[in-house]
């Protein structure tokens, strides 16, 4: 279970100051707000612009294009499900559904109690193991039924999922 700090413009100004220098720079200032905060709130995108002398919306472009960047706090855990097509070959798709059920919370949403957040992933390059999912940052191959089950009981506990 990842911990994130607290949203605050003075600590995204450092992050931006901190990245701003590499060639590319909008790419890896918003990957490094989303590993500081969990997620890129609307309130960096001038910050990011002015810095880097872009107009908002080609930081709301960038932003907004690429699915693994959130513009809102994640859950306490994240669930990303390969949505991929190997994945659906052998059952992706009924078992995000199944999901879904389990963890009590809508595909591409957080769960009303910011439990945890389920979204879709296209390829975790473990095709050979499909389906698969990122659970709190864990890779795990030939995801079934009874693993959503223990994912699922893991959350309920208060446990990250792994965790003896």
């Amino acid at each position: 279970m990842a911990v994130y700090e607290d949203w605050s413009t003075e600590r995204a100004a450092q992050v931006i100051s901190e990245n701003r220098h590499l060639e590319g720079a909008t790419m890896p200032i918003l990957h490094a707000l989303q590993e500081t905060f969990g997620f890129v709130p609307d309130p960096a995108v001038p910050m990011i612009a002015e810095s880097l002398n872009l107009s908002r919306a080609e930081v709301y472009g960038v932003l907004t294009f690429y699915h693994d960047f959130r513009r809102e706090a994640p859950g306490r855990h994240v669930v990303k499900l390969c949505a991929a097509e190997a994945c659906q070959s052998v059952g992706g798709k009924a078992l995000a559904h199944y999901a879904e059920e389990k963890l009590g919370v809508d595909m591409g949403s957080t769960s009303p109690d910011g439990r945890v957040t389920l979204e879709p992933i296209y390829c975790l390059g473990l095709c050979a193991c499909a389906p698969s999912a990122l659970v709190d940052g864990q890779l795990v191959g030939r995801l079934d039924r009874d693993a959503i089950d223990e994912i699922a009981d893991c959350f309920a506990n208060g446990k990250s999922f792994g965790d003896a």
